[in-house]
């Protein structure tokens, strides 16, 4: 029995048992892949796989408690090179993290500014995607960690921490009838047809609860995965947009207003950072998350103690000073 062995039958599941794109993906032969995973099976004396013909169509009875097996081992493993790394290099190395558009574009910019000022020996890569291929990455061990507002919390494998909450607003192009309103209502707003977010981003499916809870049928002109295409969209006149407000405060919003009072139509949502439970992270990646959720204490992150209960309200994004930027006035590159 090997590490290669268990990397293809964790690669098999991890590719819909395709044997193709397993040798595709770790650089080797179909048959190779084929072959080791039978190896393992001879070793151990039962199949993990169901087959049809050379083809895996699914995982016997024994199969599935050798994968919970083989996801354990191959997980201490990364943990046994993140902790030697640790020691050998303690502030060099690479940072994977998911996140989605909001969290990618209008909160990890100043964070990533000053983590790169004390860390510039770390290079980071950002993978962009709904809040499930967040969770997704987090499970398949192939980022560090997950900032996203919705699923995180759902997963039982992963370790969730809130770090602010945000509001919905209402945006209209300047000019617009509803800026002449002191407050406009959801009933007014529901008049005009609206550009939002799609249902599996930034609370979207929140958004039209709020018009349907209040026995209203919102027009729904168009939906994005994208603050900045909806901010597009409204700028042209197609339509009144629904956004997160961390996306005017720290995106552009140049011929754009936000509707007084609007950010009380709509639930609040919670931005949440998120890492695998079990994991062993390097410590640049634990100072990355307080710098997202300072309220967090470090023994916490590494699962040494639990969250304590908060003894004040949380700061929101709109209060979190930190968190926020102006195009136009940032700072020079940091050197190399």
């Amino acid at each position: 029995m090997n590490f290669q062995q268990l990397r293809y039958v964790r690669a098999a599941l991890h590719n819909d048992l395709n044997l193709t794109e397993v040798a595709n993906q770790l650089f080797t032969s179909q048959s190779g892949v084929s072959k080791q995973i039978r190896d393992l099976e001879a070793e151990l004396g039962i199949d993990i796989f169901v087959r049809r013909g050379k083809r895996l169509v699914g995982l016997t009875k024994a199969g599935g408690h050798v994968a919970e097996v083989v996801d354990r081992l191959l997980h201490e493993a990364d943990n046994l090179k993140r902790l030697s790394a640790q020691f050998v290099a303690q502030d060099k190395g690479r940072l994977t993290i998911a996140a989605t558009h909001n969290q990618a574009s209008y909160v990890l910019p100043p964070v990533l500014l000053r983590f790169a000022r004390e860390f510039p020996d770390v290079e980071v890569e950002i993978r962009q995607g709904t809040p499930r291929y967040v969770s997704d990455m987090l499970l398949r061990g192939e980022a560090d960690l997950g900032l996203a507002t919705q699923a995180l919390d759902q997963v039982s494998d992963l370790s969730t921490f809130t770090c602010f909450d945000w509001d919905h607003v209402v945006i209209v192009p300047d000019g617009h009838p509803l800026a002449r309103l002191p407050a406009p209502a959801l009933a007014d707003i529901a008049r005009f047809p609206l550009i939002t977010y799609s249902r599996d981003f930034a609370g979207g499916s929140a958004v039209v609860d709020a018009f349907e809870a209040a026995g209203l049928k919102p027009d729904l002109r168009l939906t994005a995965m994208d603050a900045d295409v909806i901010k597009t969209y409204v700028r042209l006149g197609m339509g009144v947009g629904i956004v997160a407000q961390m996306a005017m405060i720290n995106g552009q919003s140049d011929g754009l207003k936000i509707l007084p009072q609007s950010h009380r139509l709509f639930p609040r949502s919670s931005t949440k950072v998120a890492l695998l439970k079990g994991s062993l992270l390097r410590n640049y990646a634990y100072s990355l998350v307080r710098m997202l959720a300072p309220h967090v204490p470090q023994k916490v992150l590494t699962g040494a103690r639990p969250m304590p209960i908060p003894a004040q309200r949380l700061a929101s994004f709109a209060e979190r000073s930190d968190l926020h930027f102006e195009w136009g006035n940032a700072p020079h590159p940091v050197a190399a």
